[in-house]
């Protein structure tokens, strides 16, 4: 299979960490959005970028290693993180990959996603697969525990085995524009996390304006962000190519400035084959072929993989099954 998204790389935490800067208010105040401009730029995007057969089928796969598997439900139990992480360590099924000519690569998924309660049970469940497990952090989804309680919070899911913490920004200290309490709050959290990988949640559907989410996004990598992410997927609207893009500026501009590379994920609404393919042609566009891999690119899904596997069953048998035949717990 021509390798047309440049190759399925495994390696999920090949970049640096993020050692943060001091806060630049200067830089962040001087911050702009054109929307008109974004919503232009994005509004072009399937028209001109597309790819078919082969070329269509890598780009799914590549995309497969990059999802976070994710199960954030008030009626999750252990036995569904179970399935989830089985499915993480086989997200598609082996005739597929055989038909594809990849049944000798070991196709994984970035990571498994669960509340602090499941760490534990990922970790156990995924063994020595190397499919990190990130817990979601911080009060999520709102963010409006005692702050006190979301460091220990942070402390326990590490303590647990977690590789990664997606914490939940104060959207509070955005909307009346206090960036010293949003950098304050980001150190903290990612001075909890030691070791393991930070994505900063920014709840860009709450935060009104793209110049707002620019801000944030670069305060959050000022204070040691590792990755920056839309949404929690609770709110009203989630992840967009609008706010995609302005968050991928703010990241070329911090890799600009500091030389250092900020991974990306959007989260909430992407459960299409089709919709996630605009999303790697915008990082590849915007950022270059880096941002193609799992130590840069993360996308929060938990439906997405069961339609990206029937697309690739159609592409190779040429019919399109249920949904059903491609569970992903």
């Amino acid at each position: 299979m021509a390798d047309h998204a440049g190759g399925i790389k495994l390696s999920n935490h090949a970049s640096l960490r993020n050692p943060g800067m001091s806060l630049d208010l200067s830089w962040v105040m001087d911050v702009r959005v054109n929307l008109s401009a974004t919503e232009r730029r994005v509004a072009t995007l399937p028209g001109r970028r597309t790819v078919k057969k082969d070329a269509q089928a890598a780009w799914l796969l590549k995309a497969v290693t990059c999802i976070d598997l994710t199960t954030l439900n008030s009626d999750d139990t252990p036995e569904r993180v179970k399935r989830l992480c089985a499915k993480a360590m086989n997200p598609v099924r082996p005739d597929i990959l055989d038909a594809l000519g990849m049944g000798s690569r070991a196709i994984a998924t970035g990571a498994i996603c669960v509340y602090h309660r499941y760490v534990g049970t990922a970790v156990e469940a995924l063994g020595d697969s190397g499919i990190p497990v990130a817990a979601v952090s911080t009060g999520f989804p709102a963010g409006l525990s005692p702050h006190h309680l979301k460091v220990k919070e942070i402390e326990a899911s590490v303590a647990d085995g977690a590789k990664e913490i997606d914490i939940v920004i104060t959207r509070e200290h955005v909307l009346t524009g206090n960036w010293s309490a949003l950098y304050d709050e980001m150190t903290e959290y990612r001075a909890a996390c030691g070791d393991a990988h930070v994505k900063a949640i920014l709840g860009t559907g709450d935060l009104k304006t793209l110049r707002n989410v620019a801000k944030a996004s670069l305060v959050c990598m000022m204070a040691g962000a590792d990755f920056i992410k839309t949404s929690t997927g609770k709110e009203g609207v989630n992840a967009t190519l609008a706010v995609t893009l302005t968050m991928l500026r703010a990241i070329r501009a911090y890799e600009e400035r500091t030389g250092i590379k900020i991974g990306y994920k959007p989260a909430g609404g992407i459960s299409a084959a089709k919709d996630v393919l605009n999303y790697q042609f915008l990082m590849k566009e915007e950022l270059g072929r880096a941002w193609l891999e799992p130590d840069l690119f993360r996308i929060g899904a938990s439906s997405l993989l069961a339609d990206i596997e029937r697309q690739l069953e159609h592409h190779v048998t040429g019919a399109y099954s249920a949904l059903n035949r491609h569970p992903i717990g």
